[in-house]
């Protein structure tokens, strides 16, 4: 079986139907059986149950499928390494980032690029959750991200560059009279206000670590707000319904009026900041080069 084979198999595995593997693969539908014929009388197993014109993974198909994945992962980044050796730091980077982490990135891919113009950039925003999937497809080849890094997957797969971390803000409505001190305020007298989380059904932390320390101070939320998106959570700032907390770095992304950010007052806490990637993928590099910018 070659490398050929492999794909041919997966991509029937993927279309779940000769005919339209077939055209997938821009090739005639017998040649196509005939290959599949060819691996099963090989390896001596069923790689698909038939039923009709549909086609659906045996338990020894579903094992060839998850180990063909990886073998073709590292065949094609074996590939792009052995081109990068004497084409030098040019391609497409990939990359994801939490919309919170975004702020991170602009001054780095400015100087990155007038080192390395022949790189172009690709830019994905999600949770963790998509992070993940992305990082799993190879669709991107780091992620820019909160920690701990909250994915489906086995935290283990993971390599992990932590960055230096954030501190959490409070951001109130400018029109609030908030407190005698200027620029700070309590987490009781937070308390005090409506309170908007930032939360998703797949990542917790940071709404867990905020409820956390108002529980530590003894004063407790009143949260009238759970939503995923850092961007609704300011614009409902902006019209006054509520406060929030933030990371810090997070406001410099949004140049939005009416709003105020303050210190915390006998509150510690900080936002952990990190850059991830899978341990068993070979970075590219454009990858390796551009997550030594956050080293340097």
């Amino acid at each position: 079986m070659d490398i050929r084979q492999l794909r041919y198999f997966l991509t029937i595995a993927q279309e779940g139907q000769i005919t339209r593997a077939a055209k997938q693969l821009n090739m005639e539908q017998p040649p196509l059986s005939r290959q599949l014929k060819l691996m099963e009388e090989e390896l001596g197993v069923t790689l698909f149950e038939r039923s009709g014109k549909q086609l659906r993974l045996t338990h020894a198909g579903e094992l060839l499928q998850q180990r063909a994945d990886s073998l073709l992962n590292q065949f094609n980044e074996t590939l792009t390494e052995v081109k990068e050796l004497h084409a030098g730091i040019r391609g497409m980077l990939s990359i994801g980032a939490v919309v919170s982490c975004i702020s991170l990135l602009p001054q780095r891919i400015h100087s990155f690029r007038q080192t390395y113009p022949e790189v172009t950039f690709k830019i994905r925003e999600g949770d963790h959750s998509l992070l993940a999937d992305q990082l799993d497809q190879r669709h991107i080849e780091l992620a820019v991200t909160r920690l701990p890094f909250e994915s489906r997957f086995d935290p283990e797969r993971y390599a992990v560059l932590p960055l230096p971390s954030d501190p959490f803000v409070a951001v109130l409505p400018g029109s609030w009279e908030c407190g005698p001190t200027r620029g700070q305020i309590s987490m009781r007298e937070l308390a005090e206000h409506p309170f908007l989380s930032l939360k998703t059904d797949q990542t917790k932390g940071m709404h867990e670590r905020v409820i956390q320390e108002f529980n530590r101070s003894g004063h407790p939320p009143r949260v009238i707000c759970e939503c995923s998106s850092v961007a609704i959570i300011v614009a409902l700032v902006a019209e006054g319904i509520g406060a929030t907390i933030l990371p810090e770095s997070v406001m410099s992304s949004f140049a939005i009026p009416n709003i105020r950010t303050m210190t915390i007052l006998s509150a510690d806490f900080q936002s952990d900041v990190g850059i991830v990637w899978l341990k068993d993928h070979v970075l590219s590099n454009r990858a390796r080069h551009f997550l030594n910018t956050f080293i340097e």
